[in-house]
């Protein structure tokens, strides 16, 4: 009986602790920053990958290389699909980082993730040292989680009070999904190579 009457009553929290609990329980600031740090990494990392393949910056294939590498994936054309994976990796990177028109960024960079892990890195054991999809499938998890708790405070959304409708949500989404069907249906069994998608190919993968 006197375990149970201890157990009820109310731990009193230390002086030098309140703040701490305040951050967690109340303001919600340990959060927002949570949502800030990830949405900076993921999109930063998300947009420097699509200039690689938008521009050729950091070193990257650039779109001709970018499209040799996808037209040997069975994505044809391959200039068409460069420019699509490329603009959704950097625009969707872009606007995730920012926080800017949520969930519109999370939903781009969820595509070209879900295509790279169904053509480059399909058939592969999951580890990126394998040549698998560990990194889209990291970035994927790190798009949903975004999609579902919002971008938090520190964005451009809740600075400028931005809340897209519903619809349009639902219509980028219905977009997203045809665009990876469609894709996914057009790729081959064996994908071929060649020697401007196998140059193109090493710099891509290395970062997905």
């Amino acid at each position: 009986m006197k375990l149970v009457m201890q157990e009820n009553q109310a731990l009193p929290i230390p002086d030098g602790q309140s703040g701490v609990f305040e951050v967690q329980q109340g303001t919600g600031i340990g959060r927002d920053s949570g949502l800030l740090v990830l949405r900076l990494i993921t999109g930063s990392l998300l947009a420097g990958h699509g200039s690689q393949k938008l521009f050729g910056w950091f070193s990257g294939p650039g779109l001709q290389g970018t499209a040799g590498w996808l037209e040997s994936l069975g994505l044809k054309p391959g200039s068409m699909w460069a420019k699509v994976a490329a603009s959704s990796e950097f625009g969707g990177g872009l606007l995730t980082s920012l926080g800017f028109l949520h969930p519109l960024g999370s939903l781009t960079a969820l595509a070209p993730m879900i295509m790279a892990t169904a053509t480059a890195h399909r058939g592969k054991p999951i580890w990126v040292t394998a040549g698998g999809a560990e990194l889209p499938v990291t970035n994927m998890a790190a798009a949903l989680a975004l999609i579902l708790t919002g971008p938090g405070r520190f964005s451009l959304d809740r600075l400028f009070g931005i809340r897209l409708p519903r619809t349009l949500v639902i219509g980028a989404a219905i977009v997203e999904a045809t665009m990876i069907i469609i894709g996914i249906n057009n790729r081959p069994a064996l994908p071929s190579t060649s020697p401007v998608a196998e140059e193109a190919k090493e710099s891509l993968t290395s970062g997905q």
